[in-house]
Order: structure tokens, then sequence, then C-alpha cells
């Protein structure tokens, strides 16, 4: 599957904020936005330009297409599907990335950033129910267990980013045991659940036209 492998600190840099796509990285302050403030390119120190009502849809779509990190056709595919479910299309979109498993090991904490737990998946160091999956998209379901294969508990990745979960797990959607490296999608999360500062509706609005 097809994957941006550009530097990710310039999609920060160019929405204008942090989408934390380079994990604790992005806390210190080696952040390209504390250090650059300021759009990438030539013109990036430049007075940003007003953006008209589709320029401010398109940022959002941007926006929450590379906190997932997925490109553009896979993108329209799940709002395709988004729309044709039940229910409000903004929410259903958050909810079906919320779903795929890359994302889900990232929010467990077995991956430090979504591009770890990629990695970490495509690399069949996880399993959904007792079988490796090595989809990053694969899509889990309420019920599904999640975990680290048995002979990759010992990377020193996975524990580094485990480390950084205090207490109990926040997220009410997932369940999560940091001794056998496992947890359990319980449901579909709620859209204040999901707590991502995105304005969903904008990008629903952007593809309806």
């Amino acid at each position: 599957m097809a994957r941006y492998t550009g530097p990710v600190c310039k999609l920060c840099r160019r929405e204008g904020e942090k989408l934390f796509l380079k994990g604790s990285r992005c806390l210190s302050s080696k952040c390209a936005i504390e250090r650059k403030g300021y759009a990438p390119g030539e013109h990036g120190q430049g007075r940003r330009r007003r953006l008209s009502d589709y320029g401010i849809q398109l940022r959002e779509k941007q926006k929450l297409r590379r906190i997932y990190g997925i490109l553009e056709k896979q993108f329209r595919n799940y709002f395709k599907k988004a729309d044709a479910m039940t229910g409000v299309t903004g929410t259903n979109l958050l909810q079906l990335l919320e779903s795929r498993l890359d994302n889900t090991v990232h929010r467990l904490g077995f991956g430090s950033s979504r591009a770890a737990a990629r990695m970490l998946v495509k690399h069949r160091h996880i399993m959904v129910n007792g079988k490796t999956v090595d989809i990053p998209s694969f899509l889990v379901s309420p019920g599904d267990r999640i975990q680290v294969r048995e002979k990759s508990k010992k990377m020193e990745a996975i524990h580094d980013s485990m480390q950084k979960i205090k207490g109990e797990h926040p997220l009410p959607w997932l369940e999560l045991d940091k001794a056998k490296m496992e947890g359990t999608f319980l449901q579909v999360p709620e859209r204040e659940e999901i707590g991502l500062d995105v304005n969903e509706q904008l990008v629903v609005e952007l593809y309806s036209k």
C-alpha cells in the first residue's frame, strides 16, 4: 500500500499546529512547530493569505488525513463508506478511522505514534484474536483482542512506548492489560470520546460538493 514517505514535521508546519506524528518528539523542544512556527517552503515566513471557504474545508480534510496517515484515495473511500452508513457521516468517518488496527495499536500504547504502530503491524508483531494480522487498515470490531506477539514482547520500542502510560488506560473504548501486552476493543467510540481537535463537518461539506 502506498504511503507518505516525506518529512512528517513539514506536515505539522503546513497545517500550523501539532498533529503529533512523531510521538514523544512532538512534546519536546525538538518539535518543528516550536522551532519553526511557520509554513515550510521559500515563502513560509510570509504573511498567510486569508483562506476561502473551500480552502478552510480543504485544510481540515488534509489535517484529518495526515493525523491518521492515509493517502487521498483511501481517505475518500472511507468517506464513501461513512456516507453510506446510518447516522452522522462525519462521526461515522472518525469512528472508521479510529477502528483501524494501526490506530488501535497506537491508542493502546504499543506504538509511540501511528506511524510506529503501522510498522509494528506490517512487520507482523501484532495479533488480533490470536492470529497475526499485518494489514494496518484492518478494522477491529467490539470484543476483538489486540496482542503483541510473544516473540515481540521484548522489543525496546514497545517497552519505551508503554512506559509513558501512567495508571489506568484513559480511553473508555479500550481495555489494556499492560502485563500481558494485550488490549480489548470494547466498543466503537463516541464522537466526544475521540477528542480530536478537528471539524469533521467541514470534510463532509468538501466531499459533498
